[in-house]
């Protein structure tokens, strides 16, 4: 099938009409009409039925969408690993959050490129909810998050235990700086300590909220591997009496997808997640 016809598929369904989607398509209304009437005969269905205020999807069109999206996504993946660079046979797709990218993410892109040299790496860094849906296409090999969705064909492993616990900086704990872990975090957190529930400072990168309180002072919720080195060197200290939170990362990859480079890229991660390193997330080693 031509893939063009599933992008102007899902334009109608962005835009809402043949119209628009013309517009946007930079082609003539007839172009995309011919587009979805060659779709419909392909598929041997009714995807839209137009009226005056635009188009509405059929059932038959509300399930096409899935599979629309799964055709773009294979193909412009295809369309960025080939052809193969010189000297490798094949390309490993990882993802992760944000607040993971440093460390874990580079040591194990780095470990991959050591004992699997004859593979390129695409690491992708995404919130929860897409990275699942990209391993669940198949576009992605496997990615760390911290609150999977438990969906059928996907294999959740507890990858790291870890807790997110108060720190402060010495002698200069205010303002209270709030960092958003996710909803499970919020609940319990505003739960355990309402009055803190709003604060002045906020932030939704752990990393970046870091950097606050190391320049100008504050205390907030953090990683406790993360910033263990920064109170073993006295930059931090935890926060006396302060509740502590579960936090696990988990690692998400298809049970349908099975190979030997896959289960050798999984067994390094998890080695390097077993390992005692500093997780602190300093770009900067003086820092």
């Amino acid at each position: 099938m031509d893939i063009s016809l599933a992008r102007t598929f899902l334009e109608i369904v962005r835009c809402g009409s043949f119209v628009a989607a013309a517009e946007r398509l930079h082609v003539t209304q007839a172009a995309i009409t011919s587009r979805i009437q060659s779709l419909e005969s392909q598929l041997n269905c009714t995807l839209f039925i137009r009226n005056r205020s635009g188009a509405r999807l059929t059932v038959d069109g509300e399930a096409f969408i899935t599979h629309a999206t799964q055709m773009i996504q294979a193909w412009d993946n295809a369309q960025r690993d080939l052809p193969l660079l010189k000297g490798f046979s094949d390309v490993l797709h990882i993802g992760g959050e944000a607040s993971l990218c440093t460390p874990l993410i580079l040591d194990w892109v780095r470990a991959l490129r050591r004992e699997i040299p004859e593979h390129s790496v695409r690491a992708e860094i995404g919130d929860s909810s897409t990275l699942m849906q990209r391993v669940e296409q198949g576009s992605l090999d496997a990615a760390l998050v911290y609150q999977p969705e438990y969906l059928p064909g996907l294999q959740v492993e507890e990858l790291l235990e870890e807790k997110l616990i108060q720190v402060s900086l010495p002698g200069q704990p205010e303002p209270y700086v709030y960092i958003d872990w996710g909803e499970g975090f919020r609940r319990q957190h505003d739960a355990a300590l309402p009055d803190k529930a709003r604060a002045p400072v906020a932030f939704n990168l752990g990393p970046l909220a870091l950097q606050y309180i190391l320049e100008a002072g504050g205390s907030g919720y953090f990683r406790s591997r993360v910033v263990q080195s920064y109170i073993d060197n006295g930059l931090l200290e935890p926060v006396n009496m302060a509740p502590e939170f579960s936090f696990p990362t988990y690692l998400v990859y298809s049970r349908q997808r099975e190979s030997a480079i896959l289960d050798q890229a999984l067994k390094l991660l998890r080695s390097l997640a077993h390992t005692n390193q500093d997780w602190s997330q300093r770009w900067d080693p003086m820092i």
